[in-house]
């Protein structure tokens, strides 16, 4: 059964943790609505990507135009089942719009499927979510995690956590395990 998704990036936010989820879950059927705040139906973020070249931390290289395909000022989140939060450092300033902040809490207090990813973590911090979850990030938001109340569970970046309707990896190389188990709280089934 398709499914109506809110898909929340921004500025910055990490390349392959936009471009890929939101085109996985269009290619399965579902709606996918791509949002950020203060934007609208047909401009665009631009992206970043991370990478992971031996240095103590990720690097940063310039990403891709993407466009948006609904506005922020239209979401009603009354009309969706779920919701995604890319990574990158887009969280570090979608987490201070009250907006965004009351989207979380409505799909949290719904027990609606939430898909965070990377530093999209930080969003659900920052909207008092994780407490007495199991939840797992890019290992730098961990510290967010236990100060909110959440339980860091620290795994490779090729893994997925998922704690009731929360479903979480630590970066774009776990979109294979992360999407698969999102799909799972979805309901979505995919024969071959």
């Amino acid at each position: 059964m398709k499914k109506n998704i809110l898909f929340l990036t921004g500025d910055f936010a990490e390349d392959y943790e936009t471009m890929v989820p939101f085109q996985m879950l269009t290619m399965i059927g579902h709606e996918v609505h791509a949002v950020c705040p203060d934007k609208k139906k047909g401009d665009y973020i631009t992206t970043a990507i991370h990478d992971f070249d031996g240095f103590q931390t990720y690097s940063e290289k310039p990403g891709h135009r993407f466009v948006l395909n609904y506005s922020f000022a239209d979401v009603d989140p009354s009309k969706y089942d779920a919701i995604v939060l890319a990574g990158g450092r887009a969280p570090e300033y979608l987490r201070l719009n009250l907006n965004v902040i009351e989207l979380i809490k409505h799909f949290a207090d719904n027990n609606k499927p939430i898909a965070a990813i990377c530093h999209g973590i930080q969003i659900l911090t920052a909207a008092n979510v994780v407490k007495g979850k199991k939840l797992t990030a890019y290992p730098a938001v961990g510290p967010e995690v236990t100060l909110a109340g959440g339980t860091f569970v620290d795994v490779p970046a090729t893994e997925a956590v998922v704690d009731g309707n929360l479903v979480t990896s630590p970066a774009w190389p776990g979109h294979p395990k992360w999407i698969a188990e999102f799909l799972k709280l979805l309901g979505t089934k995919i024969e071959i």
